[in-house]
């Protein structure tokens, strides 16, 4: 899928005015966090740049740091096709070097930046991720490569494009090695009835990073409408068998606030309350802490995507409730630690 090229109707739309119904005290608001997963991107009615970050994490949490994640932006107009993503890692390393002089708060935003280089190109793909390190000051850590891929006509808008079994393709993982033989991390984002193929990237390559995105995928929409329960079960097994293929796989907490989830707060008259959002998350967020334990499970905003069902102070409040029983070394990996060491990030 082309740069920026996003189906209408595939994210609930950003309203301020109906966002802004909500207002939350913050809870434990100087508890650490690292955000390690949100986007920056200038689209028809849905800009999402350095001012609208930096409202967001200056909006009550204490947030240290942030990780950019690649959403096809600002790649460049010319050039081999290889090397068009070179222009996002350019992008968004502008964003971070603004960032960095201090001159716009305490939070160092886009700390790392996690791109994208199509591994199917194998062998050559090495050298262009060398590259992006290089363009990146030291800050580009990894990348994604998207493999949502559903035979249901229903769910064709939130597919990649990718075709089916991407993470299976031999020419993939001759890139994949590249990477890996790199020291950088990959990002994994399929649905839950793929999860298979990355369990089996993670066995291949047990000495690579591998992050999960959105905790795996669970589908509650399309054909999987009304069949939660069922859906659930099969979803928490694959997680189960990942979390176990590699000591090196994490999961990034968070995304639950797509229309994948089949959550619609984002229908009602008002924004839901942290409590709300805790009741409807928590099922799938404490199976994912269960199998991967805190030090390999990091909580995400997934902003500006899911900035379409909450407001970032609500979902970090939310996140909030859901470890409020955990202990203090439970709550730094949660927060931050575990994706300081994911993503090597000097905070």
């Amino acid at each position: 899928m082309p740069q920026s090229a996003i189906p209408p109707g595939r994210h609930a739309p950003v309203r301020p005015e109906w966002l802004d119904q909500r207002r939350e005290e913050i809870i434990e608001p100087q508890l650490p966090i690292v955000d390690p997963h949100h986007h920056l991107w200038d689209r028809p009615g849905n800009r999402y740049l350095f001012q609208e970050l930096l409202a967001d994490v200056g909006s009550g949490h204490n947030i240290v740091a942030t990780c950019f994640e690649e959403c096809r932006e600002m790649y460049r107009a010319d050039g081999p096709q290889e090397l068009k993503s070179l222009g996002e890692t350019e992008f968004v390393n502008g964003v971070a070097a603004a960032s960095a002089s201090g001159k716009y708060g305490k939070t160092r935003c886009v700390a790392g930046i996690i791109g994208n280089v199509d591994l199917r190109i194998g062998g050559r793909a090495k050298g262009i991720l060398e590259e992006h390190v290089a363009r990146s000051g030291g800050r580009f850590k990894g990348i994604r490569n998207g493999a949502t891929w559903h035979a249901d006509p229903s769910l064709e808008i939130y597919c990649s494009g990718a075709p089916q079994g991407l993470y299976r393709d031999r020419n993939f993982r001759e890139g994949f090695a590249g990477l890996a033989s790199l020291g950088l991390s990959f990002d994994a984002w399929l649905f839950q009835t793929q999860l298979d193929d990355v369990t089996d990237l993670a066995r291949a390559f047990p000495q690579a990073t591998i992050v999960l995105n959105h905790v795996g995928g669970p589908l509650a929409i399309g054909p999987y409408a009304g069949k939660r329960e069922e859906a659930f079960a099969a979803w928490k097994k694959s997680i189960g068998e990942l979390a176990a293929a590699s000591a090196n796989t994490y999961v990034k907490l968070g995304g639950l606030g797509m229309k994948l989830s089949g959550f619609t707060y984002f229908e009602d008259d008002t924004p839901p309350s942290s409590q709300d959002l805790e009741k409807a998350w928590r099922p799938y967020i404490e199976t994912c802490i269960e199998a991967f334990g805190p030090e390999r499970s990091m909580f995400e905003s997934n902003f500006p995507v899911d900035k379409g069902m909450c407001s970032y102070p609500i979902m970090w409040n939310a996140f909030k409730r859901i470890a409020a029983g955990c202990s203090a070394a439970e709550k730094t990996a949660l927060f931050s630690g575990a994706a300081k060491t994911a993503y090597r990030l000097e905070t």
